[in-house]
C-alpha cells in the first residue's frame, strides 16, 4: 500500500502504511483465491487432455456449434464485467454520482436490438465470425480495416483487463502488482490456450458465480455498517450523488442521454458485433438457442451491474464526511474500492479472498474471450491466407498466438500503472474506432444502396475524424480548459463516527497540502461549462456516437456519388429483417428458428480448400 500512496507527502504514506496494517490478507483469504485460480487451471486441463472432443478448429473456436444456452449467456455477462467494471465503475458512482446508471439500463433497449436486427442477419448467412459478414456485403478491404481496429483495441484493453485486478491485490497484501500480473495473467493463458472456448465459457460459470455472490455480499454488508438502506439514500442525497442530470448539453461528463446513447452503442458493438462474444453466440445450436442465451444475459448483465453501480453509493454514504482519499489514504478513486472492502468485510474470515476473487474473475473472464476469439481472427485473416491450412496446425498456431499476447498483457502492465481515471481512459481510447465499426455493420445492414467504396472510406473518415476531435480534446484536458473535478465529500465527520484509521492518517499530516492549479476562468466541468460552445469539449462518453453518426454522415451521401453496380445482385440475407421486409424482399424459406450454423467443412469445400489439405 505504502507503494501505491508515492505520490503523496511522505508523512502520509508512511502513516497509512502502519494504519491499515490490519486491512491485509489472511491465510484463509490466500486459500479462496488460490482456489479460484486453481479451479480456473483445472477446467483448462480437463478440455484440453481429458475432454473427448475432435482437435478440430471448429471445437477449439466453436465448441463444435453444441454449446449449451445457460453456460454462453453467464459467459456474456461475465465477459462483459471486467476487472475494470467492478473497480472503476462504483468509483465513478462514488465521485460523480449514480448516472452512470444509465449505461448500464442501456442494455435494455440493447437487447431487442441484437436479437431482432444483428444476430439474424449472422445466423441466415452462416457466419462464424462476424467479419465474415463484412466481406460478404461489402469486400475483403472493408472486413480487414475492422479487424485491423478489432486487433488494435484488443492491443490497447488487454493489459489494463488484468493490471486493475493486480491493483486491487497489491492493495490489500502489499505485493508487488506487476508479480501479480504475471502470476495470474499466466494462469489465464495456459486454461484458454489448453481449452479453446469451452474452458472459456465454464471457467465463466464459475468465475461468474464469484462475481455475483462477492457483488450482493459487498452491498448488503455495506448497507447494513452504514445505518441501512434509508441511510445509505439520505447520505447519497446530501452529498449529491443522487441528483440526476437531463441536460442536453453534450459537454456534462454523464446524464441521461449520454448514457442512454452511448450505451446503447457501446453493448451493441460489445455484445453483437465484436468477435469475442459473437463468437459464444454462434456457438450455439441454432438461433432460438441464441435468442434465449441473449434475452438471460441481457437480464443478468443489468442485475449485478446495478449492483456494482449502486455499491459506489453505498461506500460514499460510509464515508460521508470521512473521505480516505483526501485523508491520503488512498491515492485515487481507482483504488477505492479494496480498502472498502478490507473496511467492512476485513474481520470476516475469508471474505476479502472472496471479493479480490470476484475482481480477478471478472477480468479473467474478460481476457480469455478476448485471447480465445484474438487468436482466431488473426489466423484466419492474417495468416491462413499463407500457410498450408490443417486443423492441428491451425491450433498450434492459435496456441501459440495466445501465449505471445499473454506476455504482452504482462509488459503491458507497466505503462497501465501511469494511468489517471482508468474507466475514463478506456472510453477514451475505444472512442476512437468502436462508433465506425458499429456504423459500418449497421450501414450494411440498413443501407442497401451503399457500396463498398463508401463503407470503406466512411470508416477512414470517422476514425480520422474522432483521432483529430480526441487529441484536440486531450489538448483541451492538459491546458486546464475542461476539469473533471469530483462531487465534494470532506473529513469534518472522522471523528463524530469513530473512524480511527482515518483520523490518524489526518492528525499524522503535518505537511502543507500540494499546490493546486487555479482554473482558468473559463472552464469545462463534469456538471457545466461557461465557454462557448466547441466539439473538442464534448463529454468523452458521447464519442462513440459520434463515430457512428460521421459514418452515416459520411456514407449517405456519397452513396448518391458512389452507387452499387447496378449488375451486382445482393443477397437479401445480407440486410435485417426489418430492411427486407420494408424492400418487399421474401424471408428465407429455411426457417432460421431452426437453422445452425453450417459446419466449418461445409465452409471450406465451398471455397475449394479441404480440410485435410
Amino acid at each position: 500500500m505504502a507503494a501505491s500512496t508515492s505520490e503523496l507527502p511522505s508523512t502520509v504514506a508512511t502513516v497509512a502504511a502502519a494504519t491499515v496494517e490490519n486491512l491485509r490478507f489472511s491465510g484463509t483469504d490466500y486459500i479462496v483465491f488460490t482456489l479460484m485460480l486453481s479451479a480456473s487451471a483445472g477446467i483448462g486441463v480437463y478440455f484440453g487432455f481429458f475432454s473427448k472432443s475432435k482437435n478440430t478448429t471448429e471445437e477449439y473456436l466453436q465448441g463444435g456449434k453444441k454449446m449449451p444456452t445457460w453456460p454462453v449467456a453467464i459467459s456474456l455477462v461475465s465477459s462483459q464485467l471486467s476487472g475494470v467494471a467492478m473497480m472503476s465503475i462504483p468509483a465513478e458512482s462514488y465521485t460523480f454520482g449514480f448516472n452512470i446508471v444509465f449505461i448500464v439500463m442501456a442494455m435494455i433497449p440493447t437487447v431487442p436490438v441484437l436479437i431482432y436486427i444483428i444476430v439474424p442477419v449472422f445466423y441466415e448467412n452462416n457466419v462464424s465470425n462476424c467479419y465474415e459478414y463484412l466481406e460478404m456485403r461489402f469486400n475483403k478491404l472493408t472486413r480487414q480495416l475492422v479487424t485491423i481496429t478489432f486487433i488494435m483495441n484488443q492491443f490497447l484493453m488487454l493489459p489494463v483487463y488484468m493490471f486493475v485486478p493486480s491493483l486491487a491485490f497489491s492493495q490489500v497484501t502489499g505485493i508487488n502488482i506487476h508479480l501479480i500480473n504475471t502470476v495470474v495473467s499466466s494462469v489465464c493463458v495456459f486454461y484458454t490456450m489448453l481449452g479453446g472456448i469451452k474452458a472459456v465459457v465454464w471457467t465463466d460459470v464459475v468465475q461468474g458465480g464469484v462475481m455475483l455472490l462477492s457483488v450482493v455480499l459487498v452491498a448488503i454488508l455495506g448497507t447494513s455498517h452504514t445505518g441501512g438502506l434509508s441511510k445509505v439514500l439520505e447520505n447519497a442525497s446530501e452529498g449529491g450523488r443522487l441528483d440526476f442530470n437531463f441536460g442536453i448539453d453534450p459537454r456534462l461528463r454523464v446524464t441521461f442521454w449520454s448514457g442512454i446513447f452511448s450505451g446503447l452503442l457501446m453493448w451493441t458493438g460489445k455484445v453483437g458485433l465484436d468477435q469475442s462474444c459473437v463468437q459464444r453466440i454462434v456457438s450455439l445450436p441454432s438461433y432460438t438457442h441464441a435468442k434465449k442465451s441473449l434475452l438471460i444475459a441481457g437480464i443478468g448483465f443489468l442485475f449485478i451491474m446495478i449492483f456494482t453501480c449502486f455499491i459506489g453509493i453505498i461506500m460514499f454514504s460510509y464515508y460521508f464526511g470521512c473521505d480516505p482519499i483526501q485523508a491520503g489514504l488512498v491515492s485515487k478513486p481507482d483504488k477505492l474500492m479494496p480498502f472498502f472492502i478490507q473496511d467492512i468485510m476485513g474481520h470476516l474470515i475469508g471474505m476479502p479472498g472472496v471479493f479480490i476473487s470476484c475482481v480477478f474473475s471478472a477480468s479473467l473472464s474478460s481476457l480469455s474471450a478476448s485471447l480465445n476469439s484474438f487468436a482466431g481472427v488473426v489466423y484466419f485473416d492474417y495468416i491462413k491466407p499463407h500457410i498450408r491450412h490443417t486443423d492441428a496446425r491451425a491450433n498450434g498456431i492459435m496456441k501459440l498466438v495466445i501465449i505471445v499476447m499473454g506476455a504482452y498483457c504482462i509488459l503491458g502492465g507497466y505503462m497501465v500503472q501511469n494511468f489517471n481515471s482508468i474507466i475514463q481512459t478506456m472510453w477514451t481510447i475505444t472512442g476512437i474506432n468502436t462508433g465506425a465499426v458499429v456504423g459500418v455493420f449497421l450501414l450494411g445492414m440498413f443501407v442497401p444502396r451503399c457500396s463498398a467504396k463508401v463503407a470503406v472510406t466512411g470508416i477512414i473518415f470517422s476514425v480520422v475524424a474522432m483521432l483529430w476531435i480526441i487529441i484536440n480534446a486531450q489538448m483541451n484536458f492538459k491546458a486546464g480548459l475542461i476539469r473533471y473535478d469530483v462531487l465534494p465529500n470532506g473529513l469534518d465527520q472522522c471523528e463524530a463516527r469513530d473512524f480511527r484509521v482515518i483520523l490518524n492518517s489526518i492528525n499524522s499530516n503535518t505537511t502543507t497540502p500540494a499546490h493546486t492549479m487555479e482554473a482558468p476562468p473559463q472552464v469545462t466541468t463534469a456538471f457545466g461549462s461557461n465557454r462557448d460552445f466547441s466539439l473538442y469539449d464534448i463529454s468523452f462518453y458521447w464519442y462513440k456516437v459520434l463515430g457512428a453518426i460521421l459514418v452515416f454522415a459520411w456514407a449517405v451521401p456519397m452513396s448518391y456519388v458512389w452507387p452499387t453496380d447496378k449488375e451486382e445482385k445482393q443477397n437479401p440475407k445480407l440486410y435485417s429483417p426489418f430492411v427486407r421486409n420494408m424492400l418487399n424482399v421474401p424471408d428465407p424459406v429455411v426457417e432460421m428458428e431452426e437453422l445452425p450454423l453450417k459446419s466449418s467443412d461445409l465452409k471450406a469445400k465451398e471455397n475449394g480448400t479441404s480440410q485435410d489439405a
